[in-house]
């Protein structure tokens, strides 16, 4: 019985703040309205190997932890590079952006994982960059 007491206290004391979360949803917004600003934009230039290269810059994605855009450049129809034009000063979203790069790299294409800890920036990378992949194919 001693030590029933000092447990029951312990485990209550433990899930108060389980009771106490209030989670916050996690929101997406894309910028919508019709403006030079989220319109994926397109430049052309010869590369050194003699094809075309085109760099497509995709609309800017504001989410609660602050604003995304890549750019993305195509060398003919291949993805050679994307960069980040704007993204959420934050760690999760440093570490996060090598790896949705890496991934875009790889699968040549917008279908990537979201990266665990930047969700919210991982679904705003992938809005803009099929924004930006669908600017270069219209």
């Amino acid at each position: 019985m001693k030590r029933a007491v000092p447990i029951m206290v312990l485990t209550v004391a433990g899930l108060v703040p389980l009771w106490r979360f209030e989670p916050t949803p996690e929101t997406t917004t894309v910028v919508s309205a019709p403006s030079e600003s989220t319109a994926p934009t397109t430049s052309a230039a010869p590369s050194s190997g003699g094809e075309t290269q085109t760099v497509v810059a995709g609309p800017t994605v504001t989410t609660r932890h602050g604003d995304v855009q890549v750019e993305v450049t195509f060398s003919g129809t291949r993805i050679v590079s994307v960069r980040m034009l704007q993204q959420p000063d934050s760690g999760p979203t440093s570490k996060a952006v090598p790896q949705l790069i890496e991934e875009t790299l790889t699968a040549q294409s917008a279908d990537v994982d979201s990266v665990s800890g930047a969700t919210t920036t991982s679904e705003a990378y992938v809005d803009s960059l099929q924004a930006a992949i669908d600017g270069r194919d219209g």
